[in-house]
């Protein structure tokens, strides 16, 4: 039998500790505790009462408390007469005598009853305990409730509760793996990602095979779970009806609280919108630069050009065959039409188009009519 009380609310729990014990008369047909087992009991009885680790609470089938150990003392705050004066329900927060029936009910057919529930301290504070309860089978019937102080663990369990539903909620599609690469966990935004609606589907999955390159997957896997490192890159991911997207993925290690490796975590983002948009910035700036080039063209090929022609112009005239210029002219005429070939080469080799300015002033001198392709 599991049974939980949760206070509804701080001013209730504070409201608890302040009840009156009373004695209620029960028609199960168990006996009550009778004046003689109130009696102190033997040494024996209480040096094993006091050694237990739980705090220990002894009480008759009402529910009035008889004895408890040193360890309930610490726990509760009170002394042990003021103890001996309550009943059972009146450190349990938002517990009712019907609680007592319900667990002698219960022990007349199990071994014990689990009680999760707050007890409220002396000073109206409260903690959260897991209580066992087990039936004292005397002449005279005893109810013994071991409480232990669950706090740490209630904390514990909190922090995990909130890590899950971050993970749950979060954009970023996050999956685990075991050592052997294979899916335990996956996330509904991993599950959005691969189109995927049932994560059976996807669980104890080679990881490998959820992207287009087994031999780039296989990479990241190996360092993670061989060489013990992160891994960072990005990969074309498959979906579930063929359809691919891209990825980024952050994968690392996962230890245990022994520091024993047992798979790896990875965090997966769909850049797909990222990467179009990069492509269609490239694919502008492309075409800025191709509209650039005739401007480009003329600027790098005018100055070899009117070299070029004002030399040919002045080879026209004779008297310059016999002048002392006439191979300097010759010369700069060769370097002129080498630099427009050069130009035509590199034009047709261009494979990044980027832009420069046309004139080195300051202003508008970033605007686009001032740009010109950079060979």
């Amino acid at each position: 039998m599991r049974i939980e009380i949760s206070p509804a609310a701080l001013k209730d729990l504070v409201q608890q500790r302040d009840r009156a014990a009373s004695f209620v008369k029960t028609s199960t047909g168990i006996k009550v505790r009778s004046k003689k087992s109130t009696q102190i009991m033997d040494s024996k009885y209480q040096h094993l009462l006091q050694s237990i680790y739980d705090g220990v609470l002894i009480a008759d089938l009402s529910g009035k408390i008889t004895d408890v150990n040193i360890r309930a003392l610490d726990f509760l705050g009170h002394d042990r007469d003021e103890l001996l004066q309550m009943n059972v329900v009146d450190i349990l927060a938002g517990a009712e005598k019907t609680l007592l029936s319900a667990l002698r009910d219960n022990l007349q057919n199990e071994r014990f009853a689990l009680i999760q529930a707050y007890c409220i301290r002396r000073d109206g504070t409260f903690f959260p305990a897991e209580i066992a309860v087990n039936l004292l089978k005397f002449a005279d019937p005893l109810m013994c409730f071991f409480l232990r102080d669950i706090s740490l663990r209630k904390e514990a369990e909190e922090k995990m509760i909130t890590s899950f539903n971050a993970i749950q909620n979060a954009g970023t599609g996050i999956a685990i793996a075991d050592v052997d690469g294979r899916l335990t966990y996956v996330n509904p935004s991993f599950l959005r990602q691969w189109g995927i609606h049932d994560q059976n589907d996807v669980l104890h999955t080679d990881l490998v095979r959820l992207w287009q390159n087994d031999t780039h997957a296989g990479e990241m896997v190996r360092a993670v779970l061989n060489d013990l490192v992160s891994w960072r890159g990005e990969m074309v991911a498959v979906r579930a009806d063929g359809s691919s997207f891209e990825s980024e993925v952050s994968a690392t290690p996962n230890f245990d609280s022994e520091g024993d490796l047992v798979g790896m975590v990875l965090s997966v983002e769909d850049i797909t919108n990222r990467k179009r948009a990069e492509e269609g910035m490239r694919l502008a700036e492309q075409h800025r630069a191709m509209l650039a080039s005739l401007g480009a063209a003329c600027h790098h090929l005018g100055q070899p050009a009117t070299v070029l022609l004002a030399n040919l112009e002045m080879l026209k005239q004779d008297k310059f065959r016999e002048s002392e210029v006439f191979s300097e002219i010759i010369g700069l005429s060769c370097e002129a039409a080498e630099r427009i070939a050069e130009i035509l080469h590199k034009m047709k080799e261009v494979e990044e188009f980027r832009t420069t300015r046309y004139i080195s002033t300051t202003g508008d001198s970033d605007l686009p009519t001032n740009r010109i392709l950079d060979l």
